[in-house]
């Protein structure tokens, strides 16, 4: 076997053909230090008006509006809403339509007041049942502010979920505003040009 069957590897120093040649290492020149550079915060958001079925509540770009009282988005820390029953209307409801029934099978009552008494019970019972949400404005620092809506608590827990998440942007942005101004009051500021020398 001769030594002109075996290929020769190439010398690292030498670059291949058509590109230049390495420069030393010391040759480079200094490249600057990374700075970090806040981005600018991005517009807010835009959004549109909700209003709930009965127009007591409504969700604008700015604010929440309940029974014609403003409140802001970066004012309030969150919103739940709740179903609740009447408990009273419940139980009075309960106790009127089970006394007037028993007062009819007994033979206690007529006919005609049996059929108002249980009228009114089973109006009372549900009345209680259907009962009203509950909403509930968490405010930082304040006691929360309670609002009683009537109606099905799906619509309003819908509103209930736009406005935390309208309440959760626009804090949002603030914060996002706030670290842009605090990182660019805290950069150092540039080195001021020498003045020129005297001729």
């Amino acid at each position: 076997m001769s030594d002109a069957s075996i290929p020769l590897l190439p010398d690292p120093s030498t670059p291949p053909p058509g590109e230049s040649p390495l420069l030393p290492a010391g040759s480079l020149p200094a490249l600057p230090e990374p700075r970090f550079q806040a981005q600018p915060p991005l517009p807010p958001a835009q959004f549109l008006t909700l209003r709930s079925e009965d127009g007591r509540v409504a969700l604008t770009n700015d604010a929440l509006e309940i029974n014609y009282e403003r409140f802001g988005w970066r004012e309030l820390a969150g919103v739940d809403v709740q179903p609740v029953r009447w408990l009273l209307g419940v139980l009075l409801g309960g106790f009127v339509l089970c006394g007037f029934l028993l007062g009819y099978l007994q033979f206690w009552l007529r006919t005609m007041p049996a059929a108002l008494g249980l009228s009114v019970g089973a109006l009372l019972l549900a009345w209680g049942v259907r009962g009203t949400n509950r909403w509930r404005l968490h405010r930082p620092g304040q006691e929360p502010r309670h609002f009683a809506f009537s109606g099905p608590a799906r619509s309003w827990q819908q509103l209930a979920q736009e406005a935390n998440y309208r309440i959760r942007q626009r804090h949002h942005e603030a914060a996002t505003e706030a670290a842009y101004w605090l990182a660019g009051a805290a950069a150092p500021e540039a080195p001021a040009p020498e003045p020129p020398l005297p001729t």
